[in-house]
This record gives structure tokens, C-alpha cells and sequence, in this order.
């Protein structure tokens, strides 16, 4: 059975998707089971039973036991098919397909000094690989998902980061290998466009959460929900000072499908909240006034071994290309983690 509230924003996500260009149409999700697409699939299937969409989707997944206990209340379902395969080496063969999206990558920080040839492997060579059977299925959207980390360090009174905005990236840094993969797989992406007509659109999602994600992902906003949910007090392992632009997943994945349907091919699209830029301290400050008895530890000067720490003091989105779509995030920081927070309590 479906959570209330993540019900409740595939429903609200389906009521902004138009289905004139999904129906009949089959849709293949690379990196199906994780955190971002895995509402995008659900809000396929919703259309499906509301909508007579009547579109196929494929769930390419690395992981497939994880992915089947994700979507273990659609195991009934027709509509919807999960293959096993590493979207890097593409060994099984897969049915055609009209849209593809590449969502495979392993994206919490806790990834990138214990695999970071994985992580490279997956945006390059998973996207050279889609891209590839695109050109050959002749497919008619393609939808990549980048990162805001593309952006570097930008000066942290910059104003928040149009597409074209770029800063330093350590290319000798281990930590680097996420954000170069991701520039290296958005150059190629417009390539393809260019050479082969292939219509690669691309998001660059900032910070986002919601209801579903890993609560062990070893990103700070997850530790600081999963605190919350188990009832410990906020431990603060930095000065706090870094920001970050907050974005519900609901509001994301409008943006998604708005790029997707409706987006320039060629052209990447910041995807975030703006108005949900917050100091990590003001957002352990938020929850900890969202939870009656709890409180914020500071243990500044402490080190995680197997966490690689972002230089980036400020991360914040002009979102003004994805307006001009028609979209506009809906939930503050405040409302979004109220019900990030709910989702995890429901019973």
C-alpha cells in the first residue's frame, strides 16, 4: 500500500503532466529504483489507472532485490517491467523504447572515495551507451539527470548560478569525479543532439528531498531528517555556514516531467527552491523547531573518514529557464520537511 502523503504527491505531480505525449508510448527508466525517478515511475503508473495512458515503463536497475521491495505494491502490475543490468556495460539486451532516462548514478557524497571509477563509469559510459540506443531507436525525448554540482565553487556572494554560470572543479580530487562525470555526460548529451538529432534534454537538481529517500545517504539534510525521526538530537559536524538551495521531491519531479515534455533539446535546466536556500545550521535549526525536545549539538572540527566534504560554501539556482516552462516550485523548506518527516512516521 501507498504511504498517504506520497500518494498524495503523485497524484498532485500526475495533475501537472499533460499525456498527449506519453501515451502508448514505452519508457525506459535507467537507475529506475532510486530516490528521484522512483517517483517518476510512480507517477507514470498513476496515469496509467487515471489517465488511460496506457504507456509501458522499464526499470533498468543495478540493484534489482532494493528495487522490488521500493515498488513491491506494483509487483501485480503489467504496465510495469524491472531489469537487472549495470547501465555502464548494458550486457542484457533491452526492448525498444520512445523515451529514455538516465537516472543511474550513485549520487551521496559516501559514494565518491569508495567507488569513484563507478561513479564515473555510470554518468560516461551509461550515458554514451543510452545515448547510443537512442540514436538507433530513433527516440523521441531523451532526459538526463546532471547535478548542480556542475556549477564548482562559485563565490559565495555570487547570485545564484544560471546554466551558463561555472566555477573552479579540482579535477585531481577524488571528490571531483561526480561533477566531471556529470559535465563530461551533459557535453555529450548536446553532442549527440548536434551529430545525431538525438533530443537529450538535461536537469540539474540541487538539493533535493522528500519522502523515500535513504536515510542512511550520508548527505547532511538525510542525517538530520533521520535524527528527527528517530528521536536524537541534531549533531552538527561543520560551523554551518555552507548554503544550500532546499527542494521538495514533489516539486522536483514536476520539474522533470515539465523538461522532459517541454524542454529545448540541447539545453540543461536548473531544478531547485530558490526561496529554500538555507545555512546547514538554519535547517538543523528548522527541524530540531519542528520536534518539541530535541536539540542541536555542535561538534565542530569532527572528521568522517569515509565522508568527502564539498568545497562549495554556496549552492543556490536561477531557475528562471525552467519558469519560462511554466514551472514553479510550490513547498518551503519548512512544509516540505514537515511532510518528509510525516512520511517517515506513517504506519
Amino acid at each position: 500500500m501507498i504511504r498517504k502523503i506520497i500518494g498524495e504527491d503523485i497524484a498532485e505531480i500526475a495533475r501537472s503532466v499533460g499525456v498527449g505525449q506519453l501515451r502508448k508510448k514505452t519508457v525506459l527508466i535507467a537507475g529506475a529504483g532510486g530516490f528521484l525517478p522512483a517517483y517518476m515511475v510512480e507517477t507514470l503508473l498513476y496515469l496509467n489507472e487515471t489517465q488511460s495512458c496506457n504507456c509501458q515503463i522499464i526499470g533498468l536497475v543495478r540493484s534489482p532485490e532494493k528495487a522490488v521491495r521500493r515498488f513491491a505494491h506494483y509487483a501485480s502490475r503489467t504496465d510495469f517491467s524491472l531489469i537487472p543490468g549495470d547501465v555502464s556495460s548494458l550486457e542484457n539486451e533491452l526492448p525498444r523504447a520512445d523515451i529514455i532516462i538516465h537516472a543511474a548514478s550513485p549520487a551521496s557524497p559516501k559514494y565518491y572515495g569508495r567507488d569513484p571509477v563507478g561513479v564515473m563509469r555510470a554518468n560516461i559510459l551509461g550515458m554514451n551507451n543510452l545515448l547510443e540506443l537512442a540514436r538507433q531507436w530513433k527516440t523521441e525525448s531523451f532526459l538526463y539527470f546532471s547535478s548542480g554540482e556542475v556549477y564548482g565553487q562559485l563565490a559565495a556572494s555570487a547570485p545564484p548560478a544560471k546554466e551558463t554560470d561555472y566555477g573552479y572543479i579540482d579535477i585531481a580530487n577524488v571528490r571531483s569525479c561526480y561533477a566531471e562525470s556529470k559535465r563530461a555526460a551533459e557535453t555529450l548529451g548536446v553532442s549527440y543532439w548536434i551529430q545525431h538529432g538525438v533530443p537529450c534534454k538535461i536537469v540539474r537538481p540541487f538539493h533535493t528531498y522528500g519522502p523515500g529517500m535513504a536515510l542512511d545517504d550520508g548527505r547532511v539534510f538525510a542525517d538530520f531528517v533521520a535524527d528527527v525521526v528517530n528521536r536524537r538530537n541534531i549533531i552538527l559536524k561543520s560551523d554551518g555556514s555552507a548554503i544550500r538551495a532546499f527542494c521538495y521531491l514533489a516539486d522536483a519531479v514536476r520539474a522533470f516531467f515539465t523538461v522532459l515534455l517541454n524542454g529545448i533539446p540541447g539545453q540543461a535546466y536548473n531544478v531547485g527552491n530558490p526561496q529554500g536556500a538555507l545555512s546547514i545550521l538554519e535547517l538543523s535549526e528548522l527541524l530540531v523547531d519542528m520536534s518539541p525536545g530535541l536539540r542541536v549539538e555542535r561538534l565542530v572540527g569532527h572528521s568522517d573518514a569515509g565522508y568527502l566534504q564539498s568545497p562549495i560554501a554556496r549552492n543556490v539556482p536561477d531557475v528562471s529557464l525552467l519558469n519560462s516552462l511554466g514551472w514553479s516550485p510550490k513547498y518551503s523548506p519548512q512544509e516540505g520537511f514537515a511532510r518528509t518527516i510525516r512520511s517517515f512516521l506513517e504506519t
